[in-house]
């Protein structure tokens, strides 16, 4: 049972998928997607901006410009709700205005928010970056100083 917002809901399988448009991978599978990434040649990287923490990396575009690697998960905008993104598998069994509203008294001037599942995260995406090799140089220097 999921305590992202105000009250309790559960996550439930979407009857029809999302469209794309968020690659999202966690430890591992966060690693072996930045190094994807940097196999890329700068014509790949045009429309694709990313954002990472110490365990995530998530790369945002075209849903057919998205990376794939092993262990990698997709998400994209709430159809009802645009500024709120979820999972395209997954969905709250409440209204996703009503988890949205929530999320943006919590988050507030934060849009959009991904909502994630496992783990449990809510996850401002308003500060990505263009994808280039220098960003991808930072996110692992980054990456190597949380390991210290």
């Amino acid at each position: 049972m999921s305590q992202a917002s105000s009250f309790a809901w559960r996550w439930r399988a979407r009857a029809e998928a999302l469209p794309a448009q968020a690659a999202v991978a966690w430890g591992a599978a966060a690693r072996v997607l930045h190094a994807r990434l940097l196999q890329f040649e700068p014509e790949q990287q045009v429309g694709l901006s990313v954002t990472a923490s110490r365990d995530l990396l998530i790369v945002v575009g075209e849903g057919a410009a998205l990376p794939w690697v092993d262990g990698i998960a997709y998400a994209g905008p709430c159809t009802e709700t645009p500024g709120l993104w979820l999972p395209t598998i997954e969905e709250p069994d409440l209204p996703a205005d009503l988890i949205a509203r929530s999320l943006e008294r919590q988050h507030q001037g934060r849009q959009p928010l991904l909502l994630w599942p496992r783990p449990e995260a809510v996850l401002p995406l308003d500060r990505l970056l263009p994808l280039s090799q220098p960003l991808l140089a930072r996110i692992s220097a980054n990456w190597q100083g949380s390991r210290a």
